[in-house]
Order: C-alpha cells, then sequence, then structure tokens
C-alpha cells in the first residue's frame, strides 16, 4: 500500500548511501566517513538541539570527542564536499531553466569571539542586531529546490584586526568581499563546473550591485534582481527613478500574472514591464525594468532584468517568483536541519557544520524532487520536513547504535562542572 502512497523508503536509502559514498571519498580513513554519515543522519533525526554531544549520543558514540573532531581537527576539504553535492544536485534536479537563487541569513550571537560576529543589520531579526551573515546560493527548478553553497561574511573589522583572525582561525588569504562579491564568486563556480542553469535572482542587496549584475552578462546568465525604489533606469526620454515611472503607468499596462502556486492557491500580482536601451559593455541582449504591485495593498516591487535571448512577461515572473524558494531552503534547514543551532566559533568549524547541513538538505531535496505524474491517492507531494520524519522513523531509528543514557547524563554533568570551575577560576584572576 505504501507504494501507492508514494513512498519509497528503499529509493531513499540508496540516495542517502550514494551521496554519502560520493562524499566520503574526500576522507583518507574509516573512522572521518562513519562519521560524516553519522553525522548527517543527527542532523536529519528530530533532537530538540543540535550539537555534536547530541548528535554524537544520537549516533551511539561514548563520547563527543569524535564528532568534535570531524568539526576542528580531522583533514578534510569543506569546498570539495560543497562541489560534490553541488554535482549531485545537477544530477538530481538538474534543467537548463533552473534559477540560482542568492540571499543572505544571520544567525543572532551572543559575545564577540565568534567568527564574523559583530552587530550588523540582519533581515532575519529586522534589525539591527550582534549576529553572524552569511551568504547562501540555492539551486531552484520546477521539480524541486536545493542548497549548493555558502560563504560567510567576514566584516571589516574582523578583516583589519589580527588578532581576533588568528583567535578564530581565520585563513590568511581571506579578505574582505562584499555580499554580491561573494555571490559572484559562487555563481561563477558553479557555472563553471557545469552546472546547468539559466537564471540569476537575488533581492536589493544584490540587485544594487552593477558589477555583480555585469558579471552575470558576461557569463551569459539572465537575471531578474530587486532593486530600490530609488533606483535609476535610463530610458529613451531620459534617466528616471523607477518609482516615478511606476506611478506615469497606465492601467493598460500591468498584467495580472501568477507568481507561482503557493498552499492556498496562486500568488497573483499586477505586473509591468518595460524594455530599457541596450547597455554600451559589449554584452548585447534585452534589458527591463520589471515591476510588481500587490493587488490588495498596492505596494510595489522593483526589478532589473537582463537576457541574452528575448523573453516573455510570464517568464521573469516565474523567475521572481522562484526567488522565494531560498526562504523555504532556510526556514527547512534551520528548523530542521540545526543550520542556526552549531555552536562554532571558528571558521573551519563553521563552514563545516553548514556543509554538512548543505549535504543533509540536498538528500532532502533529491529525496522529494517531484518528477511524477499527481498521486493517485490525491496526496500532495512529501515535503522535506514530512520526508525527515519518515526518513528517521523507517531508516534511521531501525539501524541506529543506542547507548547508556545514564553514562551521558553523567558525562554532560562532568563537562558542565569542569566548565563553571574554569570560569569561577578565571574570573578570580581579575575580580578581587
Amino acid at each position: 500500500m505504501a507504494a501507492g502512497y508514494r513512498v519509497d523508503a528503499r529509493r531513499w536509502q540508496v540516495l542517502f548511501d550514494d551521496l554519502i559514498l560520493t562524499v566520503g571519498r574526500r576522507f583518507r580513513r574509516p573512522e572521518p566517513r562513519r562519521r560524516v554519515r553519522d553525522f548527517v543522519r543527527g542532523l536529519l533525526a528530530p533532537l530538540p538541539r543540535k550539537n555534536c554531544w547530541t548528535i554524537a549520543e544520537h549516533a551511539g558514540d561514548t563520547g563527543p570527542d569524535g564528532m568534535q573532531d570531524l568539526l576542528t581537527r580531522v583533514t578534510w576539504d569543506d569546498a570539495a564536499v560543497r562541489a560534490d553535492v553541488r554535482d549531485f544536485i545537477g544530477k538530481q534536479l538538474g534543467d537548463t531553466e533552473a534559477v540560482l537563487v542568492i540571499d543572505e541569513t544571520g544567525d543572532l550571537k551572543k559575545g564577540r569571539h565568534t567568527v564574523g560576529v559583530q552587530r550588523q543589520y540582519s533581515g532575519t531579526a529586522g534589525k539591527i542586531e550582534n549576529c553572524q551573515l552569511a551568504v547562501h546560493l540555492v539551486y531552484a527548478t520546477e521539480n524541486g529546490h536545493a542548497m549548493l553553497d555558502a560563504a560567510l561574511y567576514l566584516p571589516k573589522s574582523w578583516c583589519d584586526d589580527p588578532q581576533r583572525r588568528a583567535e578564530a582561525g581565520v585563513p590568511e588569504q581571506v579578505r574582505f568581499a562584499t555580499k554580491p562579491q561573494l555571490a559572484s564568486r559562487m555563481i561563477e563556480a558553479a557555472v563553471t563546473a557545469g552546472l546547468p542553469c539559466r537564471w540569476v535572482a537575488g533581492d536589493e542587496a544584490y540587485g544594487g550591485d552593477p558589477r555583480l549584475a555585469a558579471r552575470l552578462r558576461a557569463l551569459r546568465l539572465s537575471y531578474v534582481l530587486a532593486v530600490a525604489c530609488s533606483h535609476q533606469v535610463i530610458t529613451g526620454l531620459g534617466v528616471y527613478r523607477v518609482d516615478v515611472l511606476a506611478s506615469e503607468l497606465p492601467a493598460s499596462a500591468w498584467q495580472r500574472v501568477s507568481a507561482g502556486r503557493g498552499a492556498k492557491g496562486h500568488r497573483y500580482y499586477d505586473w509591468s514591464f518595460t524594455a530599457l536601451p541596450h547597455t554600451t559593455d559589449g554584452h548585447g541582449g534585452h534589458h527591463w525594468l520589471l515591476i510588481r504591485r500587490n493587488r490588495r495593498t498596492g505596494e510595489l516591487a522593483f526589478y532589473r532584468c537582463w537576457s541574452p535571448e528575448p523573453a516573455a512577461l510570464r517568464t521573469l515572473v516565474m523567475v521572481a517568483g522562484r526567488r522565494w524558494k531560498i526562504e523555504e531552503s532556510f526556514q527547512a534547514a534551520k528548523t530542521g536541519l540545526g543550520l542556526d543551532q552549531h555552536q562554532n566559533r571558528r571558521w573551519t568549524s563553521w563552514h563545516r557544520w553548514t556543509t554538512l547541513v548543505i549535504l543533509a538538505h540536498a538528500f532532502l531535496a533529491a529525496a522529494t524532487a517531484d518528477r511524477h505524474r499527481p498521486d493517485p491517492a490525491g496526496l500532495i507531494p512529501l515535503t522535506a520536513n514530512e520526508l525527515r520524519h519518515l526518513f528517521n522513523v523507517l531508516i534511521i531509528e531501525p539501524t541506529r547504535r543506542h547507548t547508556d543514557a545514564l553514562l551521558w547524563s553523567i558525562r554532560r554533568r562532568r563537562h558542565q562542572a569542569q566548565a563553571v570551575t574554569s570560569h569561577y577560576a578565571r574570573q578570580a584572576l581579575t575580580e578581587p
């Protein structure tokens, strides 16, 4: 009966094993290969909190040292593992019309010692907070979407402070780069590796950077990038702010088009697009200004668009709507996979934790890829959260090792006692 409900646990197991086997060649010894498998299974499990302690206990290890070593001391290249994940996603979800979506997300932190942390604006919090920021790249197609790559944003205050860099293990070759520059590097690496894609989408932080747009044109990647209402464009009649152009559009210039399917129906907006003169950068192609109007509130959003070939309004709207897939990826990675639950202060451990989360999310994306006709039982396709639950019940739990809960309780309390003693001893050196 399970087959009639499109639950194929055997296929999930094969997908998971193939992915772990692929990245396993990046490790020289069998112990870290086993720990990578157990680490990712722990990320997929419904643990109340995800860190090296809880993941090690879930794996049946006698202590957290092995999982901590995987993030700190074991020799492996996290960038190479992310490249393996990218190739895996290309095979599972590959689509020549795919959209590369770029955006950043923030993790709130306390103190000043965690790598990259400072008071800065976080879209996650909606205000200035003490946080880390990281730029992420997501691969979005009609059949699914998956996280591909990530780059930690290192503020100038960190780049110009040798002591903080040394304490956090920031490599010597790392220099300050803006978020659009980090996005450009990840996009170029994906395209150079042969990942099939045509479009790039991003919010105002990326649409407002002319160097990123020029680089995308050089790579012959079409784009739909959001811009601010104060953004200026060149028209046949001169230079205008985009909000001024929108206010002068006649009623006939707007079309009602769906930006994609939602849980409660199509996401309908009113759209208008205007062709813009060609730029003189030698890349040719077609430029547009795309405007979205909320049908209920009248709120406007603006996009700069380019393609080497002519594109229809519905195509541009599809790309603009697919940008929201990165928010779904962030939600799944944070609530289900522990993306923001890491306790890593150093450069290497942050990138390794994030890479393993990306690997886990890639498995969920491949396993939930909707390549079939509607379910004969009338069910919606499996979501990432539902598949994660079923994978844990059907695959992980029947095979995982169990350890003595009392021994783990003793180990945790001993570790906490040692930490308290250390904190008080250090305080006694400076306080009367």
